[in-house]
């Protein structure tokens, strides 16, 4: 029996735009079981798809495909599966899925897919992979670094891509398609799939201050990253870009003059409420993406630390429609007042408490 659990995770965090992301403590879980006896001959045709039974519980469940050439987490592990010259799962694989990480919420469930995918491939057929090698294989499928090396890697990470040598830039624009092609009738799907070039993605921990929680408020409806991207401009004016300084008349650029200085703040204790509230500001993605979600202007520029004590800093998860609010103390009442703004354009939400989960995914074997 092998357990593999992967965090949650929420991405952008302000001024980050696919530079940094959060892991938290809402945990994708798989339950792994092989069997290593059968009395079925090597000719008896396996029970199910590729080898893998699978079983599913919690987000989706009415609608996520449980076989194995569909189901985003075993596709995955399909193809690392496939780079190794495995073409099947090890005869029999039964994986029941615990889902709690809402869909399509921007809170990474995507992304915290890809890493279970990885990670299960890496555990059944005992490939030895690092978590470094193990992230190239995720970049091959998630584009962007901030979810999964977050769900990977735990806590407060920013990352970045590397610019590949001339051999690997040939491979730098692999179509997605041929990494996972949609299913067309088992083994013989994806027959020879590309392999990663070696250390894609770079990554570094930030701290974190002990007293730092995050309150997730979930709104009952789904925004998709393809839907979220297409808002934003193809090319960003010099406006959108820069700040003027009243004081020197220079300008400067906006969001990574903020993300210079969250990414220590937030390390401090006790934090400072109005140093990261103004740094957690942005205007690279989040003017663009107000039309998607209702009444989100509104709730960014009324919830701050002096209307709502504890409060450290506000912003749209990834590509929303949650919105994460960084806080010490006072968190139902942030909750609760947020809820009530998205309650007036007739939206219903819940909300979740969540700390960092510092370790990322895990594997334990029983």
């Amino acid at each position: 029996m092998i357990t593999i659990k992967v965090p949650c995770s929420s991405a952008n965090i302000g001024p980050g735009f696919d530079v940094v992301g959060l892991s938290l403590s809402i945990w994708l879980t798989l339950q792994v079981n092989i069997v290593t006896t059968t009395t079925t001959t090597d000719t008896t045709p396996p029970p199910h798809t590729l080898n893998c039974n699978i079983t599913y519980e919690g987000e989706g469940a009415s609608h996520v495909p449980l076989a194995a050439d569909a189901n985003l987490i075993t596709r995955t592990a399909l193809y690392v599966l496939k780079c190794h010259g495995q073409r099947t799962f090890p005869r029999t694989t039964h994986v029941h899925i615990v889902n709690p990480i809402p869909l399509g919420r921007g809170l990474g469930s995507s992304g915290a897919a890809v890493v279970a995918g990885v990670l299960l491939a890496n555990s059944v057929s005992k490939l030895g992979l690092s978590k470094d090698r193990m992230m190239d294989y995720c970049l091959m499928i998630e584009r962007h670094p901030d979810n999964v090396m977050a769900a990977m890697m735990g806590g407060f990470v920013g990352s970045y891509l590397r610019e590949l040598d001339p051999a690997d830039m040939e491979r730098k624009e692999i179509p997605l398609a041929e990494v996972l092609p949609e299913p067309a009738g088992g083994i013989n799907t994806g027959l020879r799939p590309p392999e990663p070039p070696l250390g894609i993605g770079h990554y570094i921990k930030f701290g974190w201050a002990k007293e730092v929680k995050a309150v997730a408020i979930i709104p009952d409806f789904e925004v998709s990253t393809a839907t979220a991207r297409e808002v934003l401009p193809e090319v960003y004016s010099k406006k959108d870009m820069a700040c003027l300084s009243p004081i020197t008349g220079t300008s400067g650029i906006f969001n990574l003059q903020r993300l210079a200085v969250l990414t220590t703040a937030l390390t401090r204790s006790p934090p400072d409420a109005e140093l990261i509230f103004q740094a957690m500001q942005d205007k690279v993605h989040q003017p663009y993406r107000k039309h998607l979600i209702p009444g989100l202007p509104e709730i960014l520029a009324s919830v701050t630390p002096q209307s709502h004590p504890g409060l450290l800093g506000i912003c749209l998860s990834g590509a929303g429609p949650t919105i994460l609010a960084l806080a010490t103390h006072n968190f139902e009442h942030i909750a609760e007042m947020i809820m009530a703004r998205f309650k007036q354009e007739g939206i219903t939400c819940r909300y979740e408490l969540l700390e960092p989960a510092y370790e990322g995914a895990q594997v334990i074997e029983s």
